[in-house]
């Protein structure tokens, strides 16, 4: 097993345009490690690299060991987007079929995972309900339930909890620590403030670049701050 589960160096063009500048970036297994910055920032498109939907202009990205994009890869990494990947005309059970198959899990232990991961995300009873009639905060719990279904080891979450009611975020953060404990590596990308101060460690983004990184009470202690928000204030974060 690599020492790092991710491993990235990597800058992102598109056109004349930097996106992501020398970002260096280094993830355990594990952890749960918070992508902050605001929108614009380059977190979106550094998760895109990390899993290997796009590569990048100069640099690589490994992921345990092996340079990215892989496809092999994908069954041991859980993604899920900013924007939901769901299919509306579908029910909740068909689109988590789909995928399940499309991740590799295997057809006999579809229906008791597909049941486990909806209990995670309060979806139980949703299962026959057409995901054109689920609301926005649904469909963002559908499609957290679709990126756990395969059991991966790395899980690449962009803004996971946008449109969540605090108390069903409450649960799917006591679900991340439990995932972490068992070694899987969770990154989450977030501008929420009380969600950056739970993560193992954090990386500010601003700009394309990494301005700082490190676990909460360390920022705070390195800029004399109270709260994360006043450390990425200090660190020259804030509005682009």
């Amino acid at each position: 097993m690599p020492k790092d589960a991710i491993e990235a160096n990597v800058t992102k063009n598109y056109g004349k345009t930097t996106i992501l500048d020398h970002v260096n970036l280094s993830l355990k297994r594990g952890e749960i490690f918070g992508l902050l910055g605001p929108s614009g920032s380059g977190k979106t498109t550094l998760v895109k690299l990390l899993c290997g939907i796009e590569e990048a202009s100069d640099g690589e990205v490994k992921v345990l060991d092996t340079k990215m994009p892989n496809l092999s890869m994908m069954k041991k990494v859980g993604y899920m987007a900013q924007a939901d990947a769901l299919y509306g005309e579908l029910t909740a059970y068909e689109n988590l079929k789909f995928f399940a198959t499309l991740s590799g899990v295997h057809r006999r232990d579809q229906k008791e995972r597909i049941i486990e991961v909806m209990q995670l995300v309060n979806l139980e009873n949703e299962l026959q309900k057409k995901v054109e009639d689920f609301s926005g905060g649904m469909k963002r719990r559908l499609s957290l339930a679709i990126a756990l279904l395969h059991n991966p080891d790395i899980l690449l979450l962009d803004e996971p909890t946008v449109g969540i009611d605090p108390s069903l975020r409450q649960k799917i953060w006591w679900t991340f620590e439990k995932l972490r404990s068992n070694g899987v590596l969770i990154l989450v990308t977030t501008h929420v403030m009380d969600e950056a101060e739970r993560c193992s460690r954090l990386g500010m983004i601003r700009n394309g670049q990494l301005i700082a990184v490190g676990t909460p009470d360390e920022l705070k202690k390195q800029t004399d701050s109270v709260t994360i928000e006043e450390a990425f204030l200090s660190f020259g974060g804030g509005v682009e």
